[in-house]
């Protein structure tokens, strides 16, 4: 007899963890979608930041008045 509800024990804990899971399944989609936005503006964000360097770099090699 406690085998048998050892075992039922487990079973329903493990119900209990799919069932959290199902539920928590679309907050995880959503939180993954979200990073996945931030890690791309963070990558636009670094471009720009990188073009304007490279341009005020050009700038000041090739157009600034030489004394």
């Amino acid at each position: 007899m406690q085998a048998f509800l050892v075992g039922l024990l487990f079973l329903f804990t493990l119900l209990v963890l799919i069932a959290m899971g199902i539920l928590l399944f679309p907050l995880m989609l959503v939180g993954g979608i979200i990073l996945w936005g931030i890690v791309i503006l963070t990558f636009l964000i670094l471009a720009i930041w990188l073009l304007g360097k490279i341009i005020i770099f050009i700038w000041d090699k090739f157009f600034k008045e030489k004394v």
